[in-house]
């Protein structure tokens, strides 16, 4: 006998999660290679743009790279969860 899968979370916690840390929204919504993913390549970018960018810039300046991936999957997670609630996706 199998055990009942756990319902989907609500696409709301996941927003806040995917607001807080990145990746994690993408964790709590079933998919967490997809977060892990984020998080990775959110480090990696922000690592990189402080590395080559100017001395003189300020904080945004210096992680905007991994803002931006960071920026591109809060509304992917939210959109995930809504799809797995509405039982459209995996």
């Amino acid at each position: 006998m199998r055990p009942e899968p756990a319902p989907p979370p609500n696409p709301r916690l996941v927003l806040m999660a995917a607001l807080v840390l990145p990746g994690m929204g993408h964790v709590l919504a079933g998919r967490p290679q997809r977060g892990l993913g984020f998080a990775f390549f959110t480090l990696i970018g922000a690592w990189l743009t402080t590395k080559f960018a100017a001395p003189d810039a300020d904080v945004v300046g210096r992680h905007a790279a991994g803002l931006f991936v960071w920026a591109l999957s809060i509304p992917d997670a939210y959109r995930t969860a809504r799809l797995r609630r509405s039982g459209l996706a995996p």
